[in-house]
């Protein structure tokens, strides 16, 4: 677990949007998504519930 990865996950947590935290984080989107992922799998739970855009293709 980084510093990084404990600020991402309270910015996400606070946003409640992944693209927007990225974009006031300074930071890619996959980027985020990917540290965030990284930091579930290291504490071996799920801390987001991610859904899709509506109306997104599958």
């Amino acid at each position: 677990m980084t510093l990084n990865q404990l600020i991402y996950f309270e910015k996400v947590a606070e946003i409640e949007n992944m693209g927007l935290a990225a974009n006031l984080l300074h930071i890619a989107q996959p980027s985020l998504s990917i540290s965030i992922s990284n930091l579930e799998k290291e504490l071996n739970l799920t801390l987001f519930n991610r859904v899709g855009h509506v109306g997104r293709p599958c």
